[in-house]
C-alpha cells in the first residue's frame, strides 16, 4: 500500500474527457461520434439514442467510449473492498420465477440465522473485512425487531465493520410486518447499525416485466421511493439491474433512465450494478442467457447513460473473473470484493471462486492493466495497492444466442 486519497472522482470529468484523444473506433462511427459530442456538450443521452447504441453501436467503439468516460472520472483506478456475504435467511413468502435461492419454511434446507449465528459467520473473517453484505428472503415471521437485534449485536462485536443490508422489498416487507411506515423502518434500522443498502431487487423497473418474473415484489415506483427515503435519511445505496430474462432493449434503457432521474432528485446512489440472469435452477425457461458480448455492451452503455451515478460495478460473482477483467476496460470501475461466502448467485449457477483475498483481487485488476484501489463500503476511504499482474486470458467466451 502506498498512498491514501480522499476522493478519486473528478467532478469535472467532461473537461478531462475533452482533453483525451478521441478513440478511432468512436471517431469513425457516426452514432458514437454523435454520442461523444453530446457528452462533451454536457447533454444527457436521450432514451432513444440509448436504444440505438445498445442495438447498433459496434462493441469495440462502445466499450472504448465507456472506457474513456471511466478514465476521465477515475483514471486507471479500479476499486474493490474486503467484504463478506452473509445471507440472513433463505425462507421467503414469495416465489420469484428467476430465483434459485428461495426456500419454503418447511423445506429441508431452509434456514434462518439467529443473531448469534450471524455473528459466528462473521467472526472468522472479522480481522480482514470491512463490510458485511447481508440480504435474504422475506421471512413470514420476522419483523424489524429481528434485524435490530442482528445489527446491534454485530456493531457491538465488530464496530468497525460496515453493514450493507436489505433490499427495497425486504424493507417494505419488514415495514408491513411491523405495522410501521417504510421511513420509520429505515430510521430504526439506521439507528441499530445499518450503514447502506445494497440495491438488489430492482430487476427491471418496468412493471409489466416485474409482473411476469417477480409478481408480488414492490413496484418500480416503490423501489425508487424506498431508495429515495433511504437517501433522505443519509443512508447511501447501490442500485442494480437484472437483465437477460424476458425484457426488451427498450425496457433496459427505460430502467437506466428511471435510475438517473431518481439520482437527480435524491443523489444517494453510489454505484450501479448490472448483472445478467443465470438460468440454472430456476422456473423461467423462456429466459435467454445473455452472451458475453451483450454483458459488456450493457456495462458500457450503463457508463455512457448514467452520467450522475459515479461507480459502475463489474460484479464478478455473477459474470466471472474473465468477463470482469474485460468490463473494467469497458466502463466499469469497481469489481466488488473478496466475498468469502455467497449463496444467491451460486445457487443459480455461478462458478466464480469466493476464496480470493485482497491480494488476489488486486492481481486480477493489475492483470488488466489497471490500478487496484482498496475502498471502504461507502467510497469514502481509499488505499492504492501495489500489485504485480498475473497473465490471464481475457478473450470473450463464446455464448450462443438465437
Amino acid at each position: 500500500m502506498v498512498m491514501i486519497q480522499e476522493n478519486f472522482s473528478d467532478a469535472d470529468w467532461r473537461t478531462n474527457l475533452a482533453e483525451f484523444p478521441v478513440p478511432i473506433s468512436v471517431e469513425n462511427d457516426p452514432l458514437l461520434s454523435k454520442t461523444f459530442s453530446l457528452i462533451l456538450e454536457g447533454k444527457r443521452i436521450p432514451r432513444e439514442l440509448g436504444v440505438e447504441l445498445h442495438r447498433d453501436a459496434p462493441l469495440p467503439g462502445l466499450a472504448s467510449l465507456a472506457d474513456s468516460i471511466k478514465m476521465s472520472r477515475f483514471g486507471k483506478n479500479i476499486f474493490f473492498n474486503e467484504n463478506l456475504h452473509v445471507n440472513t435467511t433463505n425462507v421467503c413468502v414469495l416465489a420469484c420465477r428467476f430465483c434459485a435461492f428461495r426456500r419454503g419454511a418447511r423445506s429441508d434446507d431452509a434456514y434462518s440465522l439467529s443473531p448469534e449465528e450471524f455473528i459466528s459467520r462473521i467472526s472468522p473473517f472479522s480481522n480482514i473485512i470491512d463490510e458485511v453484505h447481508a440480504v435474504g428472503g422475506l421471512h413470514p415471521e420476522w419483523t424489524v425487531d429481528d434485524y435490530v437485534k442482528i445489527y446491534e449485536m454485530s456493531k457491538k462485536e465488530f464496530p468497525s465493520i460496515s453493514i450493507k443490508s436489505l433490499t427495497a422489498v425486504e424493507v417494505k416487507h419488514l415495514s408491513t410486518k411491523s405495522g410501521i411506515t417504510v421511513l420509520e423502518t429505515l430510521r430504526i434500522l439506521r439507528n441499530a447499525g445499518l450503514d447502506s443498502l445494497p440495491g438488489g431487487g430492482a430487476e427491471i423497473l418496468v412493471d409489466k416485466i416485474r409482473d411476469r418474473i417477480c409478481r408480488g415484489k414492490e413496484t418500480s415506483s416503490e423501489y425508487l421511493e424506498i431508495h429515495d427515503m433511504a437517501h433522505s435519511l443519509g443512508i447511501p445505496t447501490n442500485c442494480t439491474m437484472l437483465f437477460g430474462t424476458i425484457e426488451s432493449i427498450e425496457d433496459r434503457v427505460t430502467h437506466l433512465d428511471k435510475l438517473r432521474i431518481q439520482q437527480d432528485s435524491s443523489s444517494g446512489f453510489q454505484c450501479f450494478v448490472p448483472y445478467p440472469f443465470l438460468k440454472d435452477n430456476t422456473r423461467l425457461p423462456e429466459a435467454k442467457l445473455a452472451s458475453a458480448e451483450e454483458i459488456i455492451r450493457v456495462i458500457s452503455l450503463s457508463r455512457i447513460m448514467l452520467d450522475n451515478i459515479p461507480h459502475i460495478k463489474a460484479y464478478r460473482m455473477n459474470i466471472g473473473d474473465h468477463l470482469a477483467s474485460i468490463a473494467i476496460n469497458s466502463g466499469a470501475d469497481d469489481i466488488d470484493g473478496t466475498v468469502g461466502h455467497e449463496e444467491i448467485m451460486h445457487e443459480a449457477g455461478s462458478e466464480t471462486r469466493v476464496d480470493y483475498d485482497g491480494k488476489k483481487l488486486a492481481r486480477l485488476i493489475a492483470s488488466s492493466g489497471q490500478s487496484p484501489v482498496k475502498r471502504d463500503s461507502t467510497y469514502s476511504s481509499f488505499k492504492n495497492i501495489e500489485s504485480k499482474p498475473e497473465h490471464i486470458k481475457r478473450s470473450l467466451p463464446i455464448v450462443a444466442s438465437d
